[in-house]
């Protein structure tokens, strides 16, 4: 392989890397056959990491490592070092430029549009980093043993306090009041969507311009189940439908407004899909409170929040506004200043219930700004133990919202924030995210007694249909608002609308998917619960309820027959895997017979 051939692969790579992040599963990708599909692949990672069938591809090989993508990365990044030593930067333009020109299995549009918005943090981070090449690999692409990586190993400090005696939630009297909450996520409106334009074109984000080709349909007027985002006119009438038909006391909002382009977008752009669409909220739910959390989408490029000590990039532009529509929308004005420090925040809710909303994009492997110094940036886990001390100390339950689930995140964090949650498990009672656009939820257990659930996370639905979804929403029913309430989740139910319908009528058409405790047959939503769930799952791996999960897991686009054994244990897999890079999560889910 030639020293441009290589510096060019390394720069899709890199300034791809959200591109490619999900990829190293897929078997030795760097045979003569594979290199270029592996390459195409990365490419368009939003197309492939929601694909219903590589999702599957992955589950089925999800114990292959990732060799060849660590050799890869080993071999290309002194060489990119290099170059930007002697300051011949020049030579990578001139590279990527070619590749994009010439390669033809990608469009050149998407490909010089990517390398444009990455470019220059790709090479400023690889000439910063304090990271060796073999460093860098291994955290960008999980090239040593987990639980974490030494070189980027650090721990968040605990107060002085013993940790009090478990106390799992328990069922409310009979009658006891409750609180309705609405979960809205991953709205994702492109408000360049066209209806009856190409839904299957050569770009990650279809649905916005060119005639279908013969023999294939254009764009639905409401949505597409391919590879597209949502019109403006189909949020709406989602968010009105659930306004009107929904009676709920407050929302909680984690994230991602900004459509899928991403290799197109400017500040200018995120912020038009910010105002635009918090004005829908204010004006559609007039009278509610929002509790908001901000999504990777959101900067401008996309995933990348820089940490303190980057002074080429400043993100406040976005924190600015964010902090003006969220308090817009409800939050109160002395959340500003956290908003502004970080896009964190607390506020009490209701007496005795604590929000606590993270920004979990630092902590995303994705944010290439955290291979300059991923330790607790913004020291944002250590002001949640802060909190959750000061919750604790003053019996309040907290409620922790964020947009990225923690098995997004780096190992560090991930397994900080795991035993954060473990200290804590009297105190936080519920976790709630978006990003992975689909139905899922999370289990959390003792560290000690791997057999005890200590607590749940939840992933709301998306509203965009990218891709192959139906558009949905959560109602959540809660235990509270009263005197000593646990504010624990009592039941869910999802609301999809059927796109197929939808588009055949001209017409929204709605259905309540499920409610999870009818469903899945539960006494209550608590951790114990769930863990039955899971265990009956896996007693039975090929039956009913893992069919039905993996329905729901698509929100209805699919069902239990479309997903086999590997497929169906990969998914259940992926509810045990809440603290990142764990090796061991998944020992117990059986294999074949």
């Amino acid at each position: 392989m030639s020293v441009p051939f290589q510096c060019l692969l390394l720069l899709s790579f890199l300034t791809v890397y959200l591109l490619v992040a999900n990829a190293r599963s897929i078997p030795e990708p760097f045979n003569n056959v594979d290199q270029n599909i592996f390459i195409t692949l990365a490419n368009y990672r939003h197309r492939f990491e929601r694909s219903m069938n590589i999702k599957k591809l992955r589950w089925a090989f999800n114990s292959l490592n990732s060799t060849a993508l660590c050799e890869a990365c080993d071999l290309l990044v002194p060489e990119m070092r290099v170059l930007i030593m002697i300051n011949r930067t020049d030579l990578i333009d001139d590279v990527a430029i070619r590749f994009c020109k010439y390669y033809k299995l990608l469009d050149e549009n998407v490909c010089l549009g990517a390398v444009n918005e990455y470019k220059n943090i790709v090479i400023e981070v690889l000439a910063i980093s304090p990271l060796s090449n073999k460093e860098l690999c291994s955290l960008a692409f999980e090239c040593q043993a987990p639980p974490y990586f030494p070189v980027v190993g650090w721990n968040v400090t605990f107060p002085d306090k013993p940790k009090p005696t478990p106390r799992p939630p328990q069922p409310p009297t009979a009658g006891a009041p409750k609180l309705n909450i609405l979960h809205l996520s991953d709205v994702h409106i492109d408000f360049s969507y066209k209806p009856g334009s190409q839904a299957d074109c050569s770009q990650p984000l279809c649905c916005r311009g060119g005639q279908p080709a013969p023999g294939h349909t254009g764009a639905g007027f409401w949505g597409d189940y391919r590879n597209c985002d949502i019109p403006y006119w189909t949020a709406e009438a989602i968010l009105k439908y659930a306004a009107e038909l929904e009676k709920v006391d407050f929302i909680y909002y984690t994230g991602d407004l900004p459509a899928h382009n991403v290799w197109n977008q400017s500040r200018a752009d995120q912020l038009y899909s910010i105002n635009t669409i918090n004005s829908m909220l204010t004006t559609v739910f007039p009278n509610k409170t929002f509790y908001s959390a901000v999504g990777n989408h959101e900067a401008a490029p996309c995933n990348l929040y820089p940490t303190p000590n980057i002074r080429t990039d400043n993100i406040s532009w976005l924190y600015e506004a964010l902090a003006d529509n969220w308090i817009r929308l409800g939050l109160p004005a002395d959340t500003r200043d956290s908003i502004l420090n970080g896009a964190f925040y607390t506020t009490l809710i209701r007496p005795g219930l604590r929000l606590i909303s993270l920004n979990m994009n630092y902590c995303s492997r994705e944010n290439f700004w955290l291979l300059v110094n991923s330790t607790d940036p913004l020291g944002q886990l250590q002001w949640l133990v802060d909190w959750l001390q000061y919750a604790e100390d003053h019996e309040e339950k907290v409620h922790i919202i964020g947009h990225h689930p923690p098995r997004s995140c780096l190992a560090s964090f991930g397994w900080n924030f795991y035993k954060i949650v473990n200290r804590y498990e009297n105190t936080i009672a519920g976790q709630f995210y978006g990003h992975s656009h689909l139905d899922e939820f999370l289990m959390f257990y003792d560290e000690e007694n791997r057999t005890r659930p200590v607590s749940m996370a939840y992933m709301g639905p998306s509203l965009t249909t990218s891709s192959y979804l139906n558009p949905g929403y959560r109602v959540y029913s809660m235990d509270g608002d009263y005197e000593g309430s646990s504010f624990w989740t009592l039941d869910h139910r999802t609301v999809i609308m059927n796109l197929t319908a939808s588009n055949m009528y001209n017409r929204t058409i709605f259905t309540d998917e499920y409610d999870a405790r009818d469903a899945y047959q539960m006494e209550n939503l608590f951790p114990n619960d769930w863990d039955n769930v899971v265990q009956r799952a896996k007693s039975d791996i090929d039956g009913p309820l893992m069919g039905l999960i993996y329905q729901y897991y698509t929100k209805s686009y699919a069902d239990g027959s479309q997903c086999d054994h590997n497929c169906r244990r990969g998914l259940l897999c992926s509810y045990l895997t809440a603290r990142a890079d764990d090796p061991h999560a998944c020992d117990s889910i059986p294999t074949f017979v």
